[in-house]
């Protein structure tokens, strides 16, 4: 791969990245047209990570489809895929990780210890072998994306990290290689999450202000167990977080977060990002996040230190 990157560099070429883990999807395969918009060549990455899964994770299940990626990315244009082997990746004797502070460290990095260790080691190495000047990591993954933004900075690996836009199925759920686990009432539960979201926002940029009428449409999409609420004048929205065994606390903030039953913060399906604005709500992306706990003062810093960009200038963030 090495060898294929410096003699495309050696020619003038801009090389793209698109690192992925396999069981590919229309997310991915965006990510993959944003690429080809901006660069030369593309090369797609397959490598499902070891060290970024924990003890007792899904590293064994989860889901590998080789040979449909293969025709995926070929009918996209593709011109080079990257499959190196866990060997080659992590040979006998391999011990250099790669740790990123601060933004690594709350929310899923809490909740699972070494996961951005594994991601940051990962990504590092696949930008030494690809050399890429732009790599394209989707949205969903806000917490992700972070991580490799301060990874690249701090490093000076000269990388163009790109974002791309959430990519949904017709129910509304974000596409993830993950969601073939949700059993039905999961999958109802997470559609119902982004239905609600949806209604209430068209709602409120048609003029509604009412905020009883707001909550409503949200709630009457979630079923009996409520995953987000609204609190507040209508310009601020609140995170309302329950389960089992779990108190409901308060978090005001310039979106609202959607909380699975039992799970702190957590997703039936990736977690929803949108402000509050005179004009209506705007969603800017999703990141999932699994956490046994639930810390609203972390959540409210991780949020005001990576997504100031998101709220509009003078509105309420706590």
């Amino acid at each position: 791969m090495l060898e294929a990157s410096r003699r495309w560099r050696a020619e003038g070429r801009s090389v793209g990245l698109v690192p992925t883990m396999g069981a590919l999807h229309a997310g991915h395969l965006s990510l993959v047209e944003l690429a080809r918009g901006e660069n030369d060549v593309v090369v797609v990455s397959i490598f499902v990570n070891p060290i970024q899964f924990g003890p007792n994770e899904d590293f064994e299940r989860y889901p590998r489809d080789p040979e449909r990626d293969a025709v995926l990315l070929g009918e996209a244009g593709v011109d080079a895929i990257y499959e190196p082997p866990i060997a080659a990746m992590y040979p006998p004797g391999a011990s250099t990780r790669v740790r990123v502070g601060g933004v690594a460290e709350p929310l899923e990095g809490k909740a699972r210890p070494g996961h951005f260790e594994g991601v940051a080691t990962v990504v590092t190495k696949l930008f030494a072998a690809v050399q890429p000047d732009r790599a394209y990591f989707g949205q969903k993954d806000a917490q992700q994306v972070a991580v490799v933004k301060r990874l690249v900075r701090d490093l000076d690996l000269g990388v163009g990290v790109r974002v791309g836009e959430t990519v949904r199925e017709p129910d509304g759920v974000a596409l993830s290689s993950r969601n073939v686990y949700l059993d039905p009432a999961e999958r109802r539960a997470a559609a119902g999450i982004s239905a609600g979201l949806l209604q209430a926002a068209s709602a409120y940029a048609a003029g509604e202000r009412r905020l009883d009428v707001l909550r409503e449409l949200i709630r009457a999409r979630q079923g009996r167990d409520h995953f987000i609420d609204l609190l507040g004048n209508g310009l601020a929205v609140t995170l309302a977080v329950g389960g089992a065994g779990f108190a409901p606390r308060w978090l005001r903030l310039g979106f609202p977060v959607a909380a699975r039953k039992g799970c702190g913060l957590s997703l039936v399906g990736p977690l929803s990002f949108f402000q509050m604005k005179p004009a209506g709500w705007k969603l800017f992306g999703h990141a999932m996040f699994e956490l046994s706990q639930l810390n609203v003062t972390e959540v409210a810093e991780f949020v005001q230190r990576n997504f100031q960009n998101l709220f509009t200038k003078g509105a309420p963030t706590r």
